[in-house]
């Protein structure tokens, strides 16, 4: 089964990067808000760059001048599974220690950048 990662990161702004193991790759979504969500609350989820397979276990600090420059821990892994999967939508059943359930990213063309711009929300 495919794994996921949500690290915890305390960057210039805190948020929470939601990593699932994709074609490759750790597809990566940032989060501005904590990732526990009542069903069908929806928050928005920020399209940034792949990461290699093994920035799964990565726990640490990166050092300053660095992209992404600050403390990352692990909020949270598991393995999911994809129900559904199209260029703008990813249903996928998370089983993790703390994401745990159906949930739903879905393109959006809202915002300054819709292009990167998605919306991440709990299903079931």
């Amino acid at each position: 089964m495919p794994r996921f990662v949500i690290h915890e990161h305390h960057a210039t702004h805190l948020h929470w990067d939601l990593r699932l193991e994709l074609d490759g790759v750790l597809k990566s979504w940032a989060l501005p808000k904590e990732p526990i969500l009542p069903k069908n609350v929806k928050r928005l989820a920020i399209l940034v760059e792949d990461h290699s397979l093994n920035y799964i276990d990565f726990q640490g600090e990166i050092p300053e001048g660095h992209y992404g420059a600050g403390i990352v821990k692990i909020w949270d892994f598991g393995e999911f599974k994809i129900a559904n999967k199209t260029t703008k939508k990813i249903i996928f059943d998370a089983d993790g220690k703390k994401l745990q359930g159906r949930f739903c990213l879905l393109k959006t063309d809202y915002g300054i950048n819709p292009e990167k711009n998605w919306l991440f929300f709990r299903m079931i």
